[in-house]
């Protein structure tokens, strides 16, 4: 049999067990031009939260009572296509299962000249991606501005503060624990840190942004960025990532920003990394050769487990992973 998580019921708030359900069903036959994958790594991601509501959305909800599906790292364990082989070590997006079957023009093949196959999951991956072109398309960072970050710690932030200290930036990282900060302060080299948890992050924003603030990358909303929107200086630019602190809060309201973005003459752009695709082997070669270089670090939080899958998903939501959250759910047959 071949164990499966199931979305059962639509959350109004923070999702919790009686919404997922583990399951068993037969272990798919792959068709002409398909793979068979067997689960290594599976990524979870806050979006993911979005899909569980049957509200309109950039991306089709998950549907109840069939498994959830995000980017997952896989072996190719039976091939009826010519393009991958038994063994092989893929990326793609494939339903919670143990084994899922694919076809293969949907899945990439992983190249482990370039780091370790997690890496596809996270730096090298969607992730990666993400703060790659939403920084440099949207935020348009040049040398000596100040670039503020809101959930610098996790997978998307920790590689935007990156990139902003390669492109010269003065970099304002927010997080939720003395260990985040010490990271991003001490390993990321980010310039000035924030807890958003112990701080008041109004009077820190102001004291670690004397200039004021010329781009905003936005992973989080909420209290922390109505904190921002004062200080954005003429022309600052936003790049609305992500609004993780909305995301189980319904009818989420807050103050308005419009007066500020009027002011100080603002663009503000909400994006996901889809956007992007035709342009991903761009974004996909500068963060490759930064990795190679040793001007990107990365930091991966890895719980053990298909079954505690939810678990390490519901974490995202009380800011427990450092990194990139993936669960390892078995050891790939040949290595």
């Amino acid at each position: 049999m071949n164990k499966e998580i199931q979305l059962v019921k639509r959350p109004e708030a923070a999702p919790t067990h009686e919404h997922i359900k583990m399951a068993e069903a037969e272990r798919p036959v792959p068709s002409q031009g398909e793979v068979l994958v067997k689960l290594l790594y599976v990524s979870v991601d806050p979006y993911m939260r979005g899909r569980m509501s049957a509200a309109k959305s950039y991306i089709a909800p998950f549907q109840l009572n069939e498994p959830m599906e995000g980017g997952v790292v896989g072996e190719v364990v039976e091939s009826k296509a010519e393009a991958l082989q038994e063994g092989d070590i893929v990326t793609g997006m494939l339903p919670w299962k143990e084994y899922a079957a694919a076809p293969a023009d949907t899945l990439r093949k992983v190249d482990p000249s370039l780091g370790p196959v997690t890496t596809s999951l996270g730096i090298l991956g969607m992730p990666g991606l993400t703060a790659y072109f939403g920084l440099t398309d949207i935020g348009q960072p040049k040398e000596g501005e100040t670039l503020v970050v809101s959930g610098a710690a996790g997978a998307v932030g920790s590689a935007v503060v990156q990139i902003g200290k390669i492109s010269g930036c003065h970099v304002v990282g927010i997080a939720g624990s003395d260990e985040k900060l010490a990271y991003l302060k001490n390993e990321l080299g980010v310039d000035e840190v924030i807890n958003y948890k112990s701080e008041s992050v109004p009077e820190r924003l102001e004291e670690a942004c004397p200039n004021g603030v010329d781009i905003y990358f936005d992973n989080v909303g909420g209290d922390i960025s109505d904190a921002v929107y004062p200080l954005l200086n003429k022309f600052a630019r936003i790049a609305q990532c992500g609004a993780i602190a909305s995301y189980n809060v319904p009818n989420d309201q807050g103050p308005r920003m419009q007066m500020h973005l009027i002011k100080s003459s603002a663009l503000i752009k909400g994006f996901t990394v889809g956007d992007y695709q035709d342009r991903f082997k761009e974004g996909f070669s500068h963060l490759a050769q930064w990795l190679q270089e040793g001007r990107l670090k990365y930091e991966e939080t890895i719980t053990e487990g298909f079954e505690n899958i939810p678990d390490a998903f519901f974490g995202l939501f009380e800011g427990a992973n450092l990194g990139k959250q993936l669960v390892k759910v078995a050891e790939p047959s040949q290595k």
